[in-house]
């Protein structure tokens, strides 16, 4: 499902979830996780709101979640607070017999819809027309399983923000040259970050059809997938020049979504998972303006109350499309198992995942 044919979606819960009081659904939804017990796992991204993060049984990234969904082998019900490519990974590394569940169908991904299977198939034409036998795909598991499924056909893994430099080292000792979906972003900062020059990567246009390069052809070692973070790209350059006159003790540490003069200007930058072990580990007192999802911010702001904490766009709002999973969402997802009826069960056809899933593994194995 697209984000574009989320948008279009209406919220399916009844009325009378919007009407109630925050108390009485956090008392629905402890009734029934207690009810459920072990047969109930609910895994939540960090990116979550704070009323939905508060009933998961682990929270973590990308990367994170996905491996706790993989060793998950006890839950009946898997209740996903996050977004719709991550249900369909942990409906690819669990059990037939295990059902996940998006609590609305609405959160999608932008940056996943930036490269669908029909785009991609005509781009992996035209790359080995111009390079042959010599490319890697490599895709952020911000993909579908479409294009996951892709890449574990040919050869290729998933990567995430936790692990895209060992995982392009790794791609490196298979092929020449590396096709890294969706976001360019992070395929440009993690092969700088290698030493790979600006000069040798190219950016494939998926919808003029053409590959953008300044070089020459045969230098080129990373294709990178015109794709990006709706989120992260609107941290910029003026944000971090604007906080260096105002407040020039303040150290930025951002996400390597964000584009890559964002990153060269930063402090510090990585995944998470990373930016929330920094933070943590900061001194008191310490003053930090952090350039990710302002969920995330907030709650490394409440939970350090030691240190100063800003976001680096003082304009920035939450991910619309993780802001989609709410209480009113998750009372009723849960409602409806206790029920018998559950909703918004996420499926990926088999021949998907036995692709899908070579990529993922190829992933696991070296996280």
């Amino acid at each position: 499902m697209s984000l574009l044919e989320a948008f279009k979606l209406k919220s399916s819960i009844p009325e009378t979830y919007f009407t109630m009081t925050e108390e009485d659904m956090i008392e629905r939804v402890r009734s029934v996780k207690k009810q459920l017990g072990n047969k109930l796992y609910i895994p939540g991204h960090h990116y979550q709101k704070d009323e939905v993060i508060q009933f998961a049984d682990t929270t973590g990234d990308s990367l994170q979640l996905a491996q706790q969904s993989a060793k998950n082998r006890d839950a009946e019900y898997i209740v996903y607070c996050g977004v719709h490519f991550m249900a369909e990974t942990a409906d690819m590394l669990t059990e037939n017999r295990q059902k996940v569940i998006l609590p609305d169908m609405r959160a999608g991904c932008s940056m996943a819809d930036m490269a669908d299977i029909h785009q991609t198939e005509k781009a992996w034409e035209h790359l080995q027309s111009s390079f042959g036998d010599t490319i890697l795909p490599l895709t952020y598991v911000n993909s579908t399983a479409a294009i996951k499924a892709f890449c574990g056909k040919n050869g290729g893994a998933t990567v995430t923000s936790s692990n895209a430099e060992r995982m392009l080292e790794w791609a490196f000792t298979q092929k020449e040259r590396i096709l890294f979906l969706p976001d360019q972003h992070l395929g440009r900062n993690t092969a700088y970050a290698l030493g790979i020059p600006l000069e040798k990567m190219a950016v494939w246009d998926p919808i003029a059809r053409e590959l953008e390069i300044e070089g020459d052809l045969s230098d080129v070692k990373v294709i990178l997938w015109k794709g990006h973070c709706s989120v992260h790209e609107k941290f910029t350059v003026e944000n971090i020049q604007s906080l260096r006159d105002s407040d020039p003790e303040m150290r930025i540490i951002v996400h390597p979504e964000c584009s890559h003069q964002v990153v060269q200007q930063s402090d510090m930058a990585g995944s998470t998972h990373y930016i929330i072990q920094a933070i943590q580990n900061a001194e008191p007192n310490s003053a930090w303006a952090i350039g990710t999802e302002m969920n995330l911010v907030n709650r490394l702001k409440k939970n350090n109350p030691d240190k100063r904490i800003v976001s680096l766009n003082p304009n920035m709002c939450p991910c619309l499309t993780m802001n989609r999973i709410d209480l009113p969402h998750l009372t009723y997802a849960l409602e409806k198992i206790a029920q018998g009826d559950p909703e918004n069960i996420i499926t990926v056809d088999p021949l998907t995942t036995e692709n899908a899933v070579k990529a993922l593994e190829r992933m696991l194995a070296r996280a």
